[in-house]
Protein backbone atom coordinates (compact mmCIF):
# COMPACT_ATOMS: atom_id res chain seq x y z
CA UNK A 1 0.00 0.00 0.00
CA UNK A 2 2.60 2.50 0.49
CA UNK A 3 4.72 1.48 -2.40
CA UNK A 4 1.14 2.09 -4.46
CA UNK A 5 0.64 5.88 -2.40
CA UNK A 6 4.65 6.65 -3.07
CA UNK A 7 4.47 5.80 -6.92
CA UNK A 8 1.01 8.15 -6.64
CA UNK A 9 2.99 10.91 -5.73
CA UNK A 10 6.04 10.65 -7.39
CA UNK A 11 3.70 10.46 -11.12
CA UNK A 12 1.61 13.45 -9.42
CA UNK A 13 4.96 15.53 -8.72
CA UNK A 14 6.44 14.11 -12.45
CA UNK A 15 3.06 15.31 -13.68
CA UNK A 16 3.28 18.47 -12.27
CA UNK A 17 6.88 19.33 -13.11
CA UNK A 18 5.87 18.32 -16.94
CA UNK A 19 2.98 21.00 -16.77
CA UNK A 20 4.69 23.81 -15.12
CA UNK A 21 7.80 23.89 -17.94
CA UNK A 22 5.11 23.04 -20.66
CA UNK A 23 3.39 26.27 -19.03
CA UNK A 24 6.69 28.07 -18.93
CA UNK A 25 7.73 27.12 -22.61
CA UNK A 26 4.20 27.62 -24.34
CA UNK A 27 2.62 30.70 -22.29
CA UNK A 28 -0.40 31.21 -20.74
CA UNK A 29 -2.20 30.35 -24.09
CA UNK A 30 -3.04 33.92 -24.62
CA UNK A 31 -2.81 34.38 -28.43
CA UNK A 32 -2.36 37.78 -30.50
CA UNK A 33 -5.18 39.28 -32.61
CA UNK A 34 -4.28 37.60 -35.80
CA UNK A 35 -3.21 40.40 -38.81
CA UNK A 36 -6.06 40.94 -41.53
CA UNK A 37 -6.03 38.76 -44.34
CA UNK A 38 -3.66 40.16 -47.20
CA UNK A 39 -1.27 41.92 -44.91
CA UNK A 40 2.17 40.80 -43.52
CA UNK A 41 5.04 41.91 -41.13
CA UNK A 42 7.54 42.26 -43.76
CA UNK A 43 7.88 45.70 -44.77
CA UNK A 44 9.17 47.76 -47.78
CA UNK A 45 9.21 51.27 -48.30
CA UNK A 46 6.38 52.48 -50.71
CA UNK A 47 9.08 53.91 -53.42
CA UNK A 48 12.46 54.12 -54.22
CA UNK A 49 13.59 50.57 -52.48
CA UNK A 50 17.31 50.12 -51.81
CA UNK A 51 19.65 47.21 -51.88
CA UNK A 52 19.69 47.84 -48.13
CA UNK A 53 15.96 47.75 -47.75
CA UNK A 54 16.16 44.22 -49.33
CA UNK A 55 18.87 43.03 -47.21
CA UNK A 56 16.70 44.31 -44.50
CA UNK A 57 13.70 42.10 -45.36
CA UNK A 58 13.14 39.31 -42.65
CA UNK A 59 10.15 37.11 -43.29
CA UNK A 60 8.27 34.53 -40.77
CA UNK A 61 9.71 31.36 -40.49
CA UNK A 62 7.52 27.95 -41.07
CA UNK A 63 7.90 24.58 -40.67
CA UNK A 64 9.18 24.25 -44.21
CA UNK A 65 10.92 27.35 -44.65
CA UNK A 66 9.47 30.57 -44.66
CA UNK A 67 5.90 32.43 -44.70
CA UNK A 68 5.23 31.92 -48.46
CA UNK A 69 2.59 35.04 -48.43
CA UNK A 70 5.16 37.57 -47.44
CA UNK A 71 7.58 36.06 -49.57
CA UNK A 72 5.29 36.48 -52.48
CA UNK A 73 4.42 39.85 -51.44
CA UNK A 74 7.87 41.02 -51.01
CA UNK A 75 8.99 39.18 -54.67
CA UNK A 76 5.81 41.33 -56.22
CA UNK A 77 7.02 44.46 -54.88
CA UNK A 78 10.31 44.21 -55.75
CA UNK A 79 9.44 43.06 -59.60
CA UNK A 80 7.49 46.59 -59.48
CA UNK A 81 10.06 48.78 -58.53
CA UNK A 82 12.14 46.97 -61.36
CA UNK A 83 9.53 47.39 -63.61
CA UNK A 84 8.78 51.14 -62.77
CA UNK A 85 13.05 52.15 -62.79
CA UNK A 86 13.53 50.38 -66.37
CA UNK A 87 10.08 52.44 -67.43
CA UNK A 88 11.67 55.44 -66.14
CA UNK A 89 15.49 54.45 -67.98
CA UNK A 90 13.56 54.41 -70.88
CA UNK A 91 11.80 57.88 -70.85
CA UNK A 92 15.47 58.76 -70.10
CA UNK A 93 17.29 56.86 -72.71
CA UNK A 94 14.09 57.89 -75.33
CA UNK A 95 14.64 61.61 -74.28
CA UNK A 96 18.62 61.75 -75.12
CA UNK A 97 17.57 59.93 -78.09
CA UNK A 98 15.86 62.43 -79.30
CA UNK A 99 16.98 64.33 -82.30
CA UNK A 100 14.21 67.11 -81.67
CA UNK A 101 16.01 68.07 -78.61
CA UNK A 102 19.33 68.76 -79.77
CA UNK A 103 20.56 72.56 -80.00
Amino acid sequence: MVTALLYLLVMAFVGAMLFLAASAVFGRSEELAPLPPGTTLTALPADGVTGADVEALRFQQTLRGYKASEVDWALARLGREIDSLREQLATVEATADDPGDAR
